[in-house]
């Protein structure tokens, strides 16, 4: 007797398994309840949800302004304050952030237009005095806790301010009202004028099922409608998908997110706006391994921003020096006593 098995057909998800999941798997489930408050009727009601194609005579800008920063940790360091019952943990970090400026469809390639480095010492000390080294100078800063997660939100947090600081500042020398893409939630930026967030990764689902399903059936080029999300803080949302080759449910699809203060005609002409706009923008597999979510422009960005962060090396050991001199002796790497 023959027994025939049913042959599994599977597909590979085009995003590099090195920068961990674009979608967290327990979010096409239920298993991640979220408690964030829905209003699924901003464009259509719930029940007539269906993917969106915006018409060729969807307005997009002339410019597009793209904000991302990097960090790097260049040092562990434990403070010894007159204050502090012990030693306490920090780190010694540095982060970059800067703008790109793409003129979409004119042939002209992006251009870099700003970028800023800053470096800081963290530590849940009282008093964070700044290091002084000869490679650079780290500006210090209090973190809520001692905890490496508590030290790496605090240096998040830094960059999300530095990217804020950048974008106003050249907005403001250029007298620029151009609309402005920051990589990542809106959270805390959303002050900012013609400013949309752009998410690469998921890792909680949102929506209910039904819309959920809308998400997955989505093709290149086309968004869902619009809807107000409020978790601790409220905006306006949308996904939409990027050109991709992956028949994976959610391959190439981002999210986006605008000020919760706009208007629905003004939220759903800015949704179609970035749809058209951002497919032509999209990373390419064999030149990114977090293509096509990672856009050609953050892309090349993220790599100037890196380099101008400066030899790790050197700053390493400019902060090893500094301890000496300052006349502590300093710890084994990968720790520097400060």
């Amino acid at each position: 007797m023959t027994i025939t098995v049913p042959r599994m057909e599977f597909t590979v998800d085009a995003w590099d398994p090195g920068y961990g999941a674009a979608l967290d798997h327990e979010a096409l489930g239920e298993q991640k309840i979220t408690t964030a408050e829905l209003d699924l009727g901003i464009e259509v009601s719930a029940a007539d949800w269906r993917p969106i194609s915006p018409g060729h005579s969807a307005a997009t800008p002339d410019v597009l302004l793209i904000a991302d920063g990097v960090r790097r940790i260049d040092a562990r360091v434990w403070s010894h304050q007159p204050d502090d019952a012990v030693p306490l943990p920090g780190i010694a970090a540095s982060s970059a952030a800067g703008i790109v400026r793409c003129v979409p469809g004119g042939g002209t390639p992006a251009t870099v237009v700003a970028v800023e480095v800053s470096r800081s010492v963290f530590s849940a000390s009282l008093d964070v005095p700044d290091i002084v080294t000869a490679a650079a100078t780290y500006r210090g800063r209090r973190a809520s806790g001692a905890t490496m997660e508590q030290l790496s939100l605090a240096l998040q947090q830094q960059l999300a301010e530095l990217e804020v600081d950048v974008a106003i500042r050249y907005r403001a020398e250029a007298g620029s009202d151009d609309l402005l893409l920051v990589d990542g939630p809106l959270r805390g930026r959303t002050h900012l004028p013609r400013t949309v967030g752009y998410i690469k990764t998921h890792h909680t689902a949102y929506l209910p099922a039904p819309q959920v399903g809308i998400v997955s059936a989505l093709a290149p080029g086309q968004r869902t409608p619009v809807f107000l999300m409020g978790t601790s803080w409220s905006r306006h949302a949308w996904y939409l998908r990027l050109p991709v080759r992956s028949a994976t449910p959610w391959a190439g699809i981002v999210r986006c997110e605008a000020g919760a203060d706009l208007f629905a005609d003004e939220v759903i002409a800015l949704a179609d706006a970035v749809t058209r706009l951002l497919p032509s923008l999209a990373g390419v597999d064999y030149k990114d391994p977090r293509a096509p979510q990672n856009l050609v422009p953050i892309g090349g960005l993220e790599k100037l921003l890196r380099h101008r962060l400066g030899d790790a090396r050197l700053l390493y050991r400019s902060l090893r020096v500094a301890a000496t001199r300052d006349g502590a002796a300093p710890y084994e790497r990968p720790s520097v006593s400060v």
